[in-house]
């Protein structure tokens, strides 16, 4: 039971800590292509967004309450299938998030923004980029050991 407990744990910290990866990947993200040449404007307005978190919380706590409430249940579904069938696969956490970022941006797009035009292209890939990230972040604190190793698995009822 400790041992579920202690796996639970590490799932929920796995979450936050895939989260919070993410979100910091979306700003170096922007912040490197702001630079490039030819990129949209407000790439380099996108790379300012610490200094907006700073100066209106408000702000950042909504972004990051959309965020949670858009990629939670299949991140859940995603943990609940790796701690199952000990999945521990690194591609597997990262394509996963990468599959949920995209999912969460192409169903959130339209509702916030409006209709994907040419320029949304760009912000799904550097979103899905940090979903890769935080999949990957996630299999470092939680996912390396997901499911029960054979040491742990219950001992065997003797027979008859």
């Amino acid at each position: 039971m400790l041992y579920i407990l202690k796996r639970l744990l590490l799932v929920i910290v796995g979450y936050v800590v895939a989260v919070a990866a993410s979100l910091v990947a979306v700003v170096v993200l922007y912040t490197i292509l702001s630079n490039l040449p030819g990129m949209p404007s407000y790439f380099g307005a996108m790379s300012l967004s610490p200094l907006v978190i700073l100066m209106a919380p408000g702000v950042a706590l909504f972004a990051l309450l959309m965020l949670i409430v858009l990629s939670l249940l299949p991140a859940l579904a995603l943990a609940l299938l790796a701690e199952l069938f000990s999945l521990r696969y690194v591609w597997l956490f990262a394509l996963s998030g990468a599959a949920i970022a995209g999912g969460c941006f192409l169903y959130a797009t339209p509702t916030f923004i409006g209709a994907i035009n040419g320029s949304d292209w760009a912000d799904l890939g550097i979103v899905v980029a940090a979903g890769l990230v935080g999949g990957i972040f996630y299999w470092l604190v939680a996912g390396r050991r997901a499911g029960f190793s054979p040491a742990i698995q219950p001992a065997e009822l003797p027979a008859g």
